[in-house]
């Protein structure tokens, strides 16, 4: 048995560090947390000082008796992540392997040899500051979960799960929430831009604008009219010197945004795939919101720099971050070593770790030296004056190996001007005046929104990727792609000197990868907004951040700021449970049906919003209707109600039998020969055609032919088939797996036999969980922190 023992989080992370040290340490992973509050309890004594009750979770029995077991006898090290979700689970280890408070804690921002010997050459014991600083998250964020979503489960009974409320994932859908209404009640203002293209013979041509807008068609009109027989010519030319900067090395907020731009990650994969390159040892630690470098890694990128490019490429920079939370010993996202390009054979590891180096690389080069030429064009019947604008880089500098992208979809590269001379009189090819659409604030993406909740201060590295993926899970919002809508825009040509007037069309409004509220997010918000103002209040949950950033710096004491926040809080959820049911948060009434007189209304229901007619007192029995995808509960009309009563509809016949479309509770679907069939996302199930559903029908019906592999005359419940994850056996009720060495289509009856035989018969989930005895165990009281 080895003389000392490191414990770390991850067992790739222990794979990677066991290279590293000599055959006197052995490396173990704890499989992540292996302490927490109690799944089906609260597990916080609100009346003795916040006191935690923790588990030890079954999954993590075994894991803890084999480190025990290793513990007897050695040094332990603990070795986990250097954050306060790190120091937290080091915290755990110790409690729940019974370990001294002496024991020595390490922290390394990388997994390389040399930054493991610095760890190891100067150890410290757990900082409690930090481990009450996550205790306090984690106690505020129970706190707030258990008794806030009995509330919503009792005064907004929709969905099919119960609904949540969390801390930060409240606000989140907030910020979602707000932007869809800032954009419901925002309106389009149009005005006309100016745009001409000049022959200057040779197949070169100039582009040029006027620097500002017409506010209508008349004004538009007019001016083109002047042009008409006008002499163009260059009336000043403007050149200047300007430079570009590098963005400084990423953080994690930046990681993801410039992930989902460059290499369209979600927010959940960059975390994921960047885990792993951390654990290989590739990359600094990826939870952190610090652009600093270490003088080291300056160096290193420096010689990088001289090796690939020269010298003249090289300038050092140091940057400061702005966010006042920011920990600046800790150091932005780098690699571990910049002499190495490839960092992975897998191909997003790969895609991230050039992001990465080509960032960290870039923010230690010199700037790039540009020129902008500005070209005036002047007409000779009118003072106003058309511009030119291009741009000649005259050293790349960092713009060799990256740039940074863009938000701004109208940003656009400057390409260089051709010669041009003062005085110098120009052709006109065509002018237009082209009508062009105020834009509205843009729907987040999932990378938009982390920027936005960090420039609000809310959130910290580790939870902008959780709070996302949660707001989804629940069904708060929903992430998707958009067809955008058709509209008409006029435009006004001007062409050897004859002008002409055309409606044209164009499609806005395109949604790529966009996160949209769902009409239970925007009634559990308008609850929560109405009800408990403080946990969806911007400035509160930021300043809830601060106190957890105070408590990591021992300025606060972890239980009086709970005590600050729940004695409100509970008061709020002890009146909202005395007041009456709000229906009006679930129900809208829309107006009558012009048949029959009764109400129209849009509700909410178990399976989601819908639209009625009449009501449940009513002798007939009211009609119901499901709401179409991207239709809203809060803004859909009237007019869009009736139309989903149209529903289902007769569209056409094949095989002489109907095609009927209708909604149900899993989406649009055709029905044919007693058979569904359902449609797909962008098919709209009030205008698809008959080709389409018969399209639609013949694809399914050629996949389940495909489906069956062989059968079996011994046994017409054994049939070997394609599944969605590959080959299969149905032997029954039973799926059993087929061993990658054979072949499913040659496989005998009595080869289905041997492997029914040799795998379990697995119930279902829920009947294991029914059939297994309940245990209970009494948990221990956690020792204060």
């Amino acid at each position: 048995m080895s003389k000392n023992l490191v414990i770390v989080e991850s067992p790739a992370k222990a794979k990677t560090i066991e290279k590293y040290l000599g055959s006197d340490f052995t490396v173990m992973s704890s499989y992540g947390h292996v302490r927490d509050l109690p799944a089906k309890d609260m597990g916080v004594d609100t009346e003795n000082g916040y006191e935690p009750v923790y588990e030890v979770s079954s999954d993590k029995i075994k894991v803890i008796n084999e480190l025990k077991k290793m513990a007897k006898g050695s040094e332990v090290w603990l070795a986990t992540d250097d954050d306060r979700e790190g120091e937290a689970i080091s915290w755990h280890l110790k409690e729940a392997l019974g370990l001294p408070d002496s024991t020595k804690r390490i922290v390394f921002r990388e997994i390389t040899k040399t930054a493991l010997q610095s760890a190891i050459s100067k150890p410290r014991t757990i900082d409690i500051d930090l481990v009450n600083a996550q205790q306090a998250r984690r106690i505020l964020d129970r706190l707030v979960g258990y008794e806030l979503s009995p509330v919503l489960w009792k005064k907004i009974r929709i969905g099919k799960s119960s609904l949540s409320a969390g801390r930060v994932q409240s606000v989140a859908v907030r910020v979602v929430v707000d932007r869809e209404r800032e954009i419901e009640a925002f309106e389009s203002k149009s005005s006309y831009k100016i745009t001409a293209v000049f022959d200057l013979g040779n197949g070169k041509i100039l582009n040029a604008e006027l620097p500002k807008n017409f506010a209508s068609q008349e004004l538009a009109e007019e001016f083109v009219k002047k042009c008409v027989g006008a002499i163009f010519q260059i009336k000043n030319l403007e050149t200047k010197p300007a430079k570009k900067s590098p963005a400084a090395p990423f953080t994690t907020s930046t990681l993801q945004q410039e992930a989902s731009r460059k290499l369209s990650f979600s927010v959940s994969q960059t975390m994921t795939v960047a885990q792993r390159l951390y654990e290989a040892g590739k990359i600094s630690y990826m939870r952190t919101d610090s652009t600093n470098l270490s003088g080291e890694a300056m160096q290193k990128a420096k010689d990088q720099i001289h090796k690939e490019y020269g010298q003249e490429y090289h300038k050092e920079r140091v940057f400061k971050t702005k966010s006042e939370s920011a920990q600046e010993a800790h150091e932005a996202i780098r690699p571990t070593d910049f002499s190495t390009l490839v960092g992975s054979r897998d191909r997003n590891e790969q895609r991230l770790y050039e992001l990465i180096w080509k960032r960290a690389i870039a923010s230690q080069m010199s700037d790039a030296q540009l020129e902008r030429t500005t070209a005036t064009v002047g007409i000779s019947t009118t003072s106003e004056q058309l511009v030119a604008q291009g741009e000649v880089i005259k050293f790349e500098g960092f713009l060799k190996v990256y740039l940074e992208s863009s938000d701004d979809e109208d940003e656009e590269q400057k390409g260089m001007l051709p010669p041009l001379n003062i005085d110098q009189k120009l052709d006109l090819d065509v002018l237009k005046a082209t009508e062009r659409f105020t834009r509205n604030p843009p729907r987040f993406t999932e990378a938009s929104l982390v920027k936005k909740l960090e420039e609000m201060g809310i959130g910290r590295p580790s939870t902008y990727a959780p709070t996302i993926s949660t707001i989804i899970r629940r069904e708060y919002v929903v992430k998707e792609d958009r067809e955008g809508q058709e509209r008409k825009f006029n435009e006004i040509t001007l062409k050897n000197d004859k002008i002409q007037k055309q409606e044209n069309t164009e499609t806005f409004g395109n949604e790529k990868a966009k996160l949209f509220p769902t009409s239970a997010g925007m009634i559990v918000n308008d609850f929560l907004v109405a009800n408990f103002d403080d946990i969806v209040d911007f400035s509160f949950t930021a300043h809830v951040e601060k106190d957890f950033d105070n408590i990591a710096d021992g300025k606060v004491q972890w239980q009086d700021m709970i005590d600050g926040f729940y004695k409100k809080f509970h008061q709020k959820v002890t009146d909202a449970e005395g007041e009456k049911i709000d229906k009006s948060l679930t129900t809208r009434l829309l107006g009558e049906d012009p048949e029959t007189g009764k109400p129209i209304s849009a509700r909410i229901g178990r399976y989601g919003p819908y639209v009625q007619i009449g009501d449940a007192e009513d002798e007939e029995k009211p009609k119901f209707a499901s709401l179409l995808k991207g239709q809203l509960m809060e803004t859909i009309t009237l007019e869009d109600a009736l139309e989903l009563f149209k529903l289902p509809r007769e569209v056409g016949f094949f095989e002489d039998l109907a095609l009927v479309v209708n909604i149900g509770k899993y989406g649009p679907y055709v029905k044919h020969d007693g058979k569904f069939y359902s449609l797909e996302k962008t098919d709209d199930p009030m205008a698809v055609t008959p080709e389409r559903l018969i399209e639609i029908i013949e694809a399914k019906r050629k996949l389940d032919s495909n489906r069956l592999i062989r059968e079996y005359d011994e046994n017409p419940e054994a049939k070997v088939v394609n599944g969605r994850y590959g080959p299969y056996i149905s032997f029954g009720k039973r799926n059993i797996k087929i061993p990658k060495d054979m072949e499913p289509s040659e496989l005998s009856y009595d080869d289905v036999l041997k492997l029914a035989e040799g795998q379990e018969d697995k119930a279902p989930a829920k009947a294991r969980k029914k059939a297994a005895p309940k245990k209970k165990a009494a948990p221990k009281k956690a020792k204060k922190a």
